[in-house]
């Protein structure tokens, strides 16, 4: 389950912190239907409306849910993740950021085996637009996400807000975005975030925002191959100096593969089109679906 949608229902691991009780707060006022939290020292409390939990699996005893979200410090995931798949969670959306690796393989082979899907770490979070949000991304926001048909897909949660804010300025809205996240290893990569967005009726086209290092673009540019669904990337880092990191942890460029050149070739190969820059989208857009 990648996209998720206004009747599942969410834990917050680590919703009594400020993060965790700031966005909680924000996410049930935009619709997302958050039925209970976790924080071993508070539970048996109730903190922004909903019951808090000594765990995962004491929650879902408790109050059923479908995903969860974790607001919770880098040398704590580990234990909230395998927590929550062990509860039998479909979705964690796992927003910490440096995270030891070691930690981040042993949950994603223990989700892998649970068939639980993992979006991030290192993620903004997702949106399901006038329906949910997940995460710290500005759904509530009409100048950046408003109803519509095309689906986003992005590394990056500040690249990601701007090509949504460009979409939106051109006329044009959102059926959801995906934010994959920027780590090396992560759950939910570009092409499996692609083709839920392609078996998404809601969804149009989809935009790909990406950057440079890693594979996945050219590895989503072999799906998107055989859609009938228009994609439109932008990949960002085209200006670069030759072997120097840029941007997220996952930015490495190995060879000729993971460059500007290879992912737009990819692409465009693909039959997707490639954007100079983000301001692009909107015409684009409206050159491929013709409205």
């Amino acid at each position: 389950m990648i996209i998720v949608r206004k009747e599942h229902r969410v834990l917050i691991q680590g919703i009594t912190g400020k993060q965790g009780t700031f966005w909680t707060e924000l996410m049930q006022d935009y619709g997302t239907i958050v039925v209970g939290g976790v924080n071993p020292k508070k539970a048996g409390t109730t903190h922004c409306g909903v019951p808090v939990y000594a765990s995962a699996v004491e929650a879902m005893k408790e109050t059923p849910f479908d995903v969860s979200v974790l607001f919770i410090p880098p040398l704590g995931v580990k234990d909230a993740a395998l927590d929550a798949i062990e509860a039998g969670a479909k979705n964690l959306c796992i927003l910490t950021e440096h995270i030891p690796v070691q930690d981040v393989m042993h949950f994603m082979a223990a989700a892998k085996d649970a068939d639980t899907d993992i979006t991030g770490p290192n993620t903004a979070g997702s949106v399901t637009v006038g329906e949910c949000f997940l995460g710290f991304m500005p759904a509530f926001n009409q100048r950046i996400f408003k109803p519509g048909r095309i689906g986003v897909i992005s590394r990056s949660g500040s690249l990601g807000t701007l090509m949504c804010q460009n979409i939106v300025s051109a006329g044009y809205g959102q059926s959801a975005f995906i934010g994959i996240g920027g780590d090396p290893i992560i759950g939910t990569t570009t092409r499996a975030a692609l083709e839920a967005l392609d078996a998404d009726g809601g969804t149009d086209a989809v935009v790909v925002v990406g950057e440079i290092g890693g594979e996945m673009e050219e590895h989503a540019a072999e799906y998107a191959a055989k859609m009938d669904k228009p994609v439109i990337a932008f990949i960002a880092g085209g200006a670069a100096p030759k072997g120097k990191k840029m941007g997220h942890a996952g930015a490495i460029v190995m060879g000729d593969r993971g460059t500007y050149q290879s992912k737009s070739k990819a692409l465009q190969a693909a039959g997707a089109s490639v954007l100079a820059t983000p301001s692009h989208v909107g015409d684009v857009l409206k050159e491929r679906l013709g409205l």
